[in-house]
């Protein structure tokens, strides 16, 4: 296994392992993480609903609202996932033409 310093990324140089297969793999993964901090965050956006709901009822008014946060995040997290996904495509894309990888 060779270390990349330029990022810190490890990339494994056995015959297996083709650099295409990596970056698929790789692609794979991350958008599963992307997408479960978006289900993290849609469960925050729901609890502090919720706790919101709640404290109407015993007319307490929470000043600090974080939902904006969560959104903003999540609307970022949802674009990224889009262009992650449409980068995936076009790896998987069978009539994209061949690129060698340096």
């Amino acid at each position: 296994m060779e270390n990349a310093a330029a990022d810190g990324v490890a990339v494994c140089l056995d015959e297996d392992n083709d650099p295409y297969s990596l970056i698929v793999t790789d692609l794979v993964a991350l958008i599963g993480h992307v997408q479960a901090s978006l289900r993290l965050i849609e469960a925050a956006i729901a609890r502090e609903a919720l706790l919101a709901e709640q404290d109407a009822a015993a007319d307490i008014f929470v000043l600090d609202d974080v939902t904006p946060r969560y959104t903003v995040a999540s609307t970022t997290l949802k674009a990224c996932d889009a262009g992650l996904g449409m980068a995936l495509d076009r790896l998987r894309d069978s009539e994209a033409p061949a690129r060698l990888l340096n």
